[in-house]
This record gives structure tokens, sequence and C-alpha cells, in this order.
């Protein structure tokens, strides 16, 4: 009871402090892991591995391969196409080998290459197709899709197959299952080779003109020249980690970073490569997971609240 009679509680909340708040973020933000760019060296035939920010972590992580292109990561096992043997091997993520020609039937200079569940999609550049295979090795069908030109990049988005002609210059959409959706997605690209997608958004790299281009998934031009000036560089494959664009430059030898935006980050953020193609970035970016943290901390914060005296007739 205070001096005047009225009876007083004091009601104690729960109080939890910026300290408590910040270390709450950081807990939820270290069990997140940090990606790793996985770069393939055409020219040098080899696989190596970078941080995001371009420090090498292992610049010679698999070594030995023939001439590879493109490659793909499921769980800790990573597929390479080699266009020299025709075959495709596989290894661990750590580096390990486990069968360096784990597919070479009905293979015609492999390219690109992308993974679905079990299944595994291999576009031969030379045999104007895409063939599926599982992830064991297994042949489903060398001719999952025919009547292509030159197919090389190959991605995944739903159950919808993309996949880049580099000799007509266009992106076509199939199923998963093989259906067509529409063979020329988006046309008029110049030498194009590699893309990459990010919820509804489609870059595309144009070899030939040393551009960058945007487009939606249904095939809206967003932008054709988002990123300019590469011409002499010739970027070919793309990779994405949330609003940071990524490109393999051939002829340059570098990986360049951009946003998403188009803005340059780093035209040079690796260099000194043996002719880089194939671009992987795991984990697979998440960004969900991040915003989760940050507004987790925020509304801890916005909880935070101190003692209160509430006063009762």
């Amino acid at each position: 009871m205070n001096p005047d009679g009225k009876v007083v509680y004091i009601v104690k909340t729960p109080v939890f402090t910026l300290g408590a708040s910040l270390l709450l973020m950081l807990s939820m933000a270290a069990g997140l892991q940090a990606q790793t760019l996985y770069i393939v060296s055409n020219g040098g035939g080899t696989i190596g591995t970078y941080a995001l920010s371009g420090t090498p972590i292992n610049a010679n992580l698999i070594s030995g391969l023939n001439y590879p292109g493109d490659l793909a990561i499921s769980g800790d096992d990573l597929f390479v196409a080699q266009n020299g043997s025709s075959s495709i091997g596989e290894y661990t993520a750590a580096g390990g080998t486990v069968n360096n020609s784990l597919i070479s039937a009905g293979l015609n200079s492999p390219e690109g290459i992308a993974i679905s569940g079990n299944s595994l999609f291999v576009a031969n550049y030379a045999g104007n197709s895409i063939a599926e295979y599982t992830t064991a090795g297994a042949t489903v069908t060398a001719s999952f899709v025919t009547g292509l030109n030159s197919p090389t990049g190959l991605a995944i988005s739903g159950t919808n197959l993309f996949v880049a002609n580099y000799g007509i210059g266009t992106i076509g959409e199939f199923t998963t299952g093989g259906a067509t959706i529409n063979g020329d997605l988006i046309s008029g690209l110049d030498g194009t080779f590699g893309f990459a997608i990010s919820g509804d958004d489609l870059f595309v790299a144009n070899w030939v003109s040393g551009t960058i281009g945007e487009y939606t998934t249904s095939g809206v031009t967003i932008n054709a020249a988002l990123i300019t000036g590469l011409g002499l560089d010739e970027p070919v494959y793309l990779a994405i980690s949330g609003t940071n664009l990524y490109v393999a430059n051939l002829n340059a030898g570098t990986i360049g970073e951009y946003t998403t935006a188009g803005d340059t980050v780093n035209a040079e953020l690796i260099s000194g490569l043996n002719r880089p193609e194939g671009l992987v970035i795991e984990p697979a970016p998440e960004p969900d997971t991040l915003a989760l943290a940050g507004m987790g901390a925020l509304a801890l914060l916005g909880f935070s609240r101190k003692q209160r005296w509430l006063k009762f007739r």
C-alpha cells in the first residue's frame, strides 16, 4: 500500500535486454552454415572452393578432370560434366572421389547438369539433347528431350526444367517429366551459355555480347542488358546468393560479383583462374532463414520491457 492509501501491485514482466536479444540472434545465425562457392576450371581440369568474399578455401579441391563444364551438388555428392571424356564424374563435396566415370552411356560432349531429387539431367552439347539418369548412374532415358541446338546450361525451378540453346540463342522450358512447355520461352539471346534462377527472376549470361540479361521465369524481359561491358571477358555461368550475382568469365579467368539490380560489387572478386565455367553455391541460399533470424531478434527487442507499477483502487 502506498502513502495515499491505494493498493499497489508490482507486476514483473520478462526483461530481455539488448545484449540478450543480440546473443539470441547471433546463436540463430550461427546455426546457418557459411556458404561456399565451388568453381570449375575447364582449362585446369579442377574444381576449387572459395568463400563468397573471394578468399580461397581449396583451389584444387578436385583435380585431374577432363575439360569439365558444369557441376551440381546434392547433399554431400558433387557431380561434374566432363566434355573431354563425355562422362559424368561423382565426388564428395569435400573432394573425395566416388566414381570418376559414373555415367558415360548416351553422352556426347556433356555440358550442363541439374539435379531434382534422385534424377540427374545432362545437356549433351554435341548430341542436341537432354538425357536423364538417376544419381546412382542408371540410365532413365538417353533422349529425354531432343531437337535442341547445342544445349549448354540447365536449371530446375519446381517441376520445370529450363535449358539454354547456345546455337540459336534461346531458353526453352520443359517439365521434369519431359513435356514441352515452351521451346522458345526466351529468344534473341547472343551466345547464351549459362543462367541462374532466383524466385521468379531468370538471369542469363550472353557469351558473345558480353552481357547479363534479366527476365522472368515466364519469359518476360526485364532488362536484356542488366550488366554490360563483359565482351572480351566471355561470361558463361552464373550463381546467385541473396541479392548478389556471381559471374564466371571464361576468357578473363575471373569471377565477378554484382548485385541482382546490376550494380558492380567487384568485377574481379576472384582472378587467376584457368577458364572458369560452372559455379555452384552451397549450402543453397535460403534468404528466408536469415530474415526469420532478424525478425526474431526484432520481436525480442520489441518485447523488452522493464517492470511496471500498476495501480489499482
